[in-house]
């Protein structure tokens, strides 16, 4: 499971499972990268119930 996210600066995947992490980074700096980490991390819940109710589960 994974979750693409998107901004004027690139773009970047991240894996939800096993643990959240990079998967691929278009063009985010580090400290970009930092900071949307804590929020996949603060909202894995909540995209993990979307992505099961997108593609089931």
């Amino acid at each position: 499971m994974h979750v693409h996210v998107s901004s004027p600066e690139g773009e970047a995947k991240f894996w939800l499972e096993p643990k959240i992490a990079v998967a691929r980074n278009y063009g985010l700096s580090r400290k970009q990268l930092n900071q949307v980490q804590k929020v996949v991390e603060e909202y894995k819940n909540e995209i993990t119930k979307a992505w099961e109710k997108h593609f089931g589960s």
